[in-house]
């Protein structure tokens, strides 16, 4: 079983010596398992721990799964689609990322993403004719996964024809949702159902992980059953000391208590998906009520002079696929005195022991930090912003009119009023892009976190030029750095920017789609959408009292990030 082995300042280890002597005697471990809601903040807690015993469910039905690999292959499908957001689409994108195609087996690809040039770059991967969608939705009410449905249920109707573009389509949703009544009425092929006890960041080990892993070629009985030791070694009746997750999460929570809320999550590259399901995990399950932590992945790691004291390092690593350049950098941040867990796992197949032990270790770090582990309010409030917003684009052909702060070759600058007089003010004579840049980076203190949410296409050349700007931020304010594409962030770490602490500074950056896509029996098209979610999500950073600014590229996304780097580059100097 993976082990895990923590290096910590003097302090913050004897605080986490206590806690876990109060978890101990207070039996803190055997109310979590007995699903005690006063655990957390006595709300509805006990409704949402079904992820505890899920496994048991699956271990005792294997043949469902295995029988249904056979018939995806025998059927001659080639590609899979995935169509989801949040906890149904993460974890199949980690299987994907780290298992890779299996000879014999479908290729699967995992559509999170409205913006329309995505959408149909997913389009043109794949063969319609030999192509089987599952559309991965809890609730059926997501609007994401909805109209990816709709769009691609009309493309298949017109290669496959009317009566045979169901048997392309499966849906894994919770038992009397609306995509269950939807899928019935369409004839899919099947429907999978997962626990309405489970939450979205905990359904990996549910059908909404487990079917995609089927179809793929995973073992899923050998996955499962490493994930059960895990399972037991969690237990009740372990000595809190001795278990995995609880270990693991009383440093968590204690490390954010003391102020290291910027857990940085540091993995072998033949793992390096797992830090964006392990984002959602921690950013949506603790950041409310101004508390919460707030996960760093994918940040290139420095020299240790170049962090805070904000910072607790994870390091991840499977025991023949960790890097030895990782390795040396890690030691050295241990060695300056950094508090870094390190976790081994045995190879890939322990991905659903950590799944767990993660599970386990957010839940009792909610339980130290006092909040609810299980709900998403502020998620709730992005999702609201832009249903109100595509309305009004229903009923009137446009979104609201907008006007920017500054508009300077293509490229515009968005905010709301307080976030305007704000910066207004510190910029100054210097009304240009680089001057707005400076006053807004010039608001970032030590203990401050900065975040770019990307609106754009996620793709290796945007990527490349988003991760540029966060280590040019990085390596001059010596701050935490994320970075996140919409919408997917929204359904992840969106909750902690807009429910944690007020310690973040964003830069969105949106763009106009030089091609869009309609969108089968509505108005809005997948760039209006995606529009919509954008400007609802910064509304609702706005209401929230954060320090946000959005830049609006013009149609060449390319142009744009060039001259948004370069002002940028100038605002740091």
């Amino acid at each position: 079983m993976s082990r895990l082995k923590s290096s910590l300042p003097e302090t913050l280890a004897a605080a986490v010596k206590a806690t876990v002597g109060e978890w101990q005697s207070g039996g803190k471990m055997q109310r979590l398992w007995q699903r005690d809601a006063s655990l957390w903040t006595n709300d509805d807690e006990d409704k949402w721990l079904g992820w505890l015993d899920i496994t048991d469910e699956q271990i005792a039905h294997p043949i469902e799964l295995r029988n249904l690999a056979k018939e995806v292959w025998s059927a001659g499908f080639k590609d899979v689609l995935l169509l989801g957001m949040g906890g149904s689409s993460l974890c199949p994108e980690v299987l994907r990322i780290t298992f890779g195609k299996t000879a014999g087996y479908p290729d699967l690809h995992v559509l999170d993403s409205t913006d329309p040039a995505q959408v149909k770059a997913f389009e043109n991967k794949i063969d319609i004719n030999r192509t089987l969608f599952i559309v991965s939705s809890k609730s059926g009410s997501t609007l994401e996964p909805n109209i990816f449905k709709q769009y691609f249920f009309e493309r298949t109707k017109q290669a496959v024809g009317a009566d045979k573009a169901g048997s392309h389509f499966i849906a894994i949703t919770d038992p009397g949702s609306k995509m269950q009544k939807v899928a019935e009425a369409d004839h899919f092929r099947h429907i999978f159902f997962g626990r309405a006890s489970i939450g979205g960041r905990y359904s990996a080990l549910s059908n909404f992980g487990m079917v995609p892993a089927a179809i793929i070629g995973i073992d899923t009985k050998k996955f499962l059953d490493r994930t059960q030791e895990m399972v037991r070694a969690c237990g009740a009746s372990a000595p809190v000391a001795e278990n995995p997750g609880a270990v693991l999460g009383i440093i968590l929570g204690t490390a954010a208590q003391s102020g290291r809320d910027k857990v940085t999550i540091i993995t072998s590259p033949d793992i390096s998906d797992l830090g964006a399901w392990l984002e959602q995990l921690l950013a949506e399950s603790t950041g409310k009520l101004g508390k919460g932590i707030i996960p760093v992945d994918r940040e290139e790691l420095a020299a240790p002079e170049i962090y805070g004291s904000d910072r607790l390092f994870a390091y991840i690593h499977t025991e023949h696929g960790s890097d030895v350049a990782i390795d040396a950098k890690v030691t050295a941040l241990e060695q300056a005195g950094h508090p870094v867990v390190r976790i081994s796992m045995a190879d890939v197949y322990d991905l659903g022991a950590e799944f767990f032990r993660w599970e386990i270790a957010t839940a009792v770090a909610g339980s130290i930090l006092g909040i609810n582990a299980f709900n998403q309010p502020d998620v709730e409030a992005s999702k609201i912003a832009t249903r109100n917003l595509t309305s009004e684009y229903e009923k009137t052909g446009s979104l609201p009119p907008e006007k920017p702060v500054l508009e300077t070759s293509g490229v515009k600058l968005f905010t709301d009023e307080k976030n305007a007089a704000a910066l207004a003010t510190a910029a100054a004579g210097d009304k240009s892009l680089t001057g707005y840049l400076k006053a807004h980076l010039n608001r970032i203190h030590a203990g401050d976190y900065f975040a770019v949410l990307g609106y754009i296409q996620m793709n290796p050349e945007h990527e490349k030029s988003l991760q540029a700007i966060r280590h040019a931020v990085r390596g001059k304010k010596h701050v935490a750095t994320c970075l996140g594409f919409g919408p997917r962030f929204l359904h992840s770490t969106g909750q902690a920017y807009k429910g944690g602490p007020n310690s973040g500074v964003f830069l969105q950056v949106t763009c106009d789609d030089a091609v869009d896509l309609p969108m089968p029996g509505q108005k809005f098209t997948f760039g209006v959408v995606k529009a919509a979610q954008a400007r609802g999500d910064f509304q609702v950073l706005a209401e929230r009292g954060r320090r946000a600014l959005r830049v609006h590229l013009g149609p060449d996304v390319r142009a744009g990030l060039a001259m948004l780097t370069t002002a940028l580059q100038k605002a740091l100097e």
